[in-house]
Formats: C-alpha cells, structure tokens, sequence
C-alpha cells in the first residue's frame, strides 16, 4: 500500500531474495522510462523501498507520480 508523507508517495516491496527484488527493480526501472518519472529508491536484500516525488513541481506528489505507483502496482506485486 502507498503512503503519503513528508510530500512523497512511499512504499516497500519484499521479495523471498536479492534475485526476486533486482528483477522487480528492473521492471520498474522500464516503467520509469516510459513514464520518464525516475523514483527514488533503495535496495537491502530483499526488500525494495520507493519514493515518488515531482523535483521540478517544488517535490511534491502530482499526479506524475501517482500514475507512475498505479503502473507499479499492475506489476502485480502480491506481497
């Protein structure tokens, strides 16, 4: 589930190993492009952590970064 907090939209993936995150990492690093939205990110073993804030609207959430969660989301992340 996203949250919002400290004007950014934050969520964190765990995934049974370092594989499974570097390759859901890679997926998302896809959908960023295509979005051209890059997030902040951070990887330890297996758990991904995601923050999505707008640099150049002042970093805040828009709605740049929320159609870029929802296309994280359809990813299909059951954890």
């Amino acid at each position: 589930m996203w949250t919002e907090q400290d004007n950014k939209l934050r969520r964190e993936f765990k995934f049974s190993d370092f594989q499974e995150a570097f390759a859901f990492m890679t997926r998302v690093a896809f959908l960023a492009e295509a979005h051209n939205h890059h997030p902040n990110w951070s990887n330890v073993y297996n758990t991904v952590t995601i923050e999505l804030t707008t640099h150049d609207a002042g970093n805040v959430v828009t709605e740049k970064d929320r159609k870029l969660a929802a296309a994280i989301d359809q990813l299909g992340y059951a954890g």
